[in-house]
């Protein structure tokens, strides 16, 4: 068990820093996003438009919390909204022609930093690490 927990201890200090470097990453990429604002605009952009609320859901986060993320993104071009057409009440939040640049770009930039990090490490590590992450990820 010792070196269970050895190897527990070592994969929640490495996926501490790993959420750090995303964190500064992210900033570096526009000095008015976060983390979480990046994550917002991803999942928008991956469903084709989705209201506040289902950001909340999705992320766990409060609305209001929400709206101040989702204001802050439209001051900056990158999100719109329109009129749901499932309920004229409610609004869609769609990325901008500028949110879609802005996501090929991080996208770009993203692949690039993950290129030159596998460099030294063979083909079936790079798949090995693939599937342990998907695994992990899907543990929730």
């Amino acid at each position: 068990m010792p070196d269970r927990d050895a190897a527990l201890e070592t994969i929640q200090r490495e996926l501490t820093a790993f959420a750090r470097r995303a964190r500064q990453k992210a900033s570096q990429l526009h000095p008015d996003l976060s983390l979480v604002t990046y994550s917002m605009l991803d999942l928008v952009k991956e469903r084709g438009a989705c209201r506040a609320a289902d950001l909340a859901a999705h992320f766990m986060l409060d609305k209001s919390t929400v709206s101040r993320q989702v204001g802050g993104l439209e001051k900056l071009g990158l999100l719109g909204r329109r009129a749901d057409p499932e309920d004229q009440r409610g609004q869609l939040l769609r990325l901008t022609a500028a949110g879609e640049q802005l996501l090929a770009d991080a996208n770009e930039q993203r692949r690039r930093s993950f290129t030159e990090r596998f460099e030294g490490w063979a083909d079936p590590d790079v798949a090995a690490f693939a599937a342990y992450l998907v695994r992990y990820g899907s543990a929730d």
